[in-house]
């Protein structure tokens, strides 16, 4: 499976590419982005490296991934990104999906429409059964996201964090 250029209402998600970092290190610059994620922002260079390895691909065979940033089409800024980790499994294919949104276009909606637009993608590229995402208990704002994409929290936790899950089919 490959990133895909996706549109909705207000955003284009465009696959990501090395390009993008410069913009991105500025759009991801605030260190309170990190407060549920631990670390700390990445220079440019750091996330030029990061995002040559994501576009490069999974080196497993049985796993995508799939990276886009999030274009605001009236500003023509980039606001952030969402991504999906599709692996395959007996039933075909599961989809654990992320999203950030830079401080200046929190409380917009943006992260919301990215992160539906991302899973009606994914529910139209059979055989995805399943979209998850991990979101930490305190998060309530990445809370909101996952109940408006259509996942639901489950009991299991993964590094501290509650796995939300959709199931598609």
């Amino acid at each position: 499976m490959k990133a895909e250029i996706i549109r909705t209402d207000r955003l284009t998600l465009l696959p990501l590419k090395a390009e993008h970092a410069d913009e991105m290190a500025v759009a991801l610059s605030d260190p309170g982005l990190h407060t549920f994620i631990g670390g700390a922002p990445d220079t440019a260079q750091a996330l030029r490296a990061r995002y040559a390895r994501w576009a490069a691909g999974s080196p497993v065979p049985a796993e995508s991934w799939c990276n886009w940033v999030i274009r605001l089409r009236d500003t023509d800024r980039l606001t952030g990104t969402v991504q999906a980790t599709v692996t395959t499994d007996d039933r075909g294919a599961c989809a654990e999906i992320a999203w950030v949104v830079g401080t200046p276009w929190q409380r917009t909606g943006i992260a919301t429409e990215a992160a539906r637009g991302l899973v009606a993608w994914l529910r139209k590229h059979p055989p995805v059964h399943t979209v998850v995402a991990h979101v930490h208990p305190d998060h309530q704002a990445s809370a909101a996201v996952a109940t408006t994409a259509g996942l639901a929290p489950t009991d299991q936790r993964h590094d501290g964090e509650i796995r939300w899950r959709l199931t598609t089919g």
